[in-house]
């Protein structure tokens, strides 16, 4: 039952934050501002620059001032958006075994594709990867299952024999929507009070490495209907 895989990016496929972090420290020191606790951030990053500025500058979009703001992290980003990032613990293997078994796998993400797409590069996984899938490239985006199912059918897989993994709601919610088997994965950038046991994902995950031998029984599951 298991044809392909795909992955949520910040927070389940990629450890971002300390690059987004080095960003917005650096931006307030510029302003004379003590550095803000790394937590603030860690958990908006799901939310996108907006959330994480709203927190670490402890504004709202509609503050004057905020437009600039944001252009400025995303043109920094831009810059520098890939030297800290590394993949999480347990995802090199998973990705080799993926790879190994002849099963593709791809990114759906709600960031856009003018860093989505230099990231992977930066971080040698472009080319192994079967399919990319922007919010600038659907009409919509999450939990709408419109960019997991393009996913599937650049991959050449039935969204019932994939499964996505993710860290937000939105995530469980897509890949349920796509009809696709789900995995939160815990070790990611969770908003605070949030409570994944009400995402109704299929499978949970501590951390990256425990995601392999969930996949292998899915495998089995297939074989053992041949």
């Amino acid at each position: 039952m298991l044809d392909g895989v795909l992955f949520d990016l910040d927070g389940t496929l990629l450890d971002t934050v300390d690059d987004f972090m080095a960003i917005i420290l650096e931006m307030r020191r510029q302003r004379g501002l003590a550095d803000a606790p790394l937590h603030l951030i860690r958990s908006t990053v799901s939310d996108g620059s907006a959330g994480m500025l709203c927190a670490a500058f402890s504004m709202t979009p509609e503050h004057d001032g905020f437009t600039e703001l944001r252009d400025e992290f995303l043109e920094r980003y831009q810059q520098q958006l890939a030297v800290h990032t590394r993949p999480f613990p347990g995802i090199p293997e998973l990705l080799d075994w993926l790879d190994g078994e002849g099963l593709p796998w791809g990114v759906v993400t709600n960031k856009m594709s003018r860093f989505s797409i230099p990231l992977l590069e930066a971080t040698g996984l472009a080319e192994r990867c079967a399919s990319l899938v922007c919010p600038d490239q659907v009409s919509r985006g999450k939990p709408h299952p419109e960019p997991l199912l393009k996913a599937c059918a650049e991959m050449a897989v039935r969204p019932e024999r994939c499964v996505y993994i993710g860290d937000h709601l939105r995530d469980i919610q897509a890949g349920r929507a796509a009809g696709m088997r789900t995995v939160a994965a815990l070790y990611g950038y969770l908003p605070p009070g949030d409570d994944p046991a009400q995402w109704n994902a299929d499978f949970t995950v501590e951390n990256a490495a425990a995601l392999r031998p969930w996949l292998e029984q899915l495998q089995q599951q297939e074989f053992s209907h041949v």
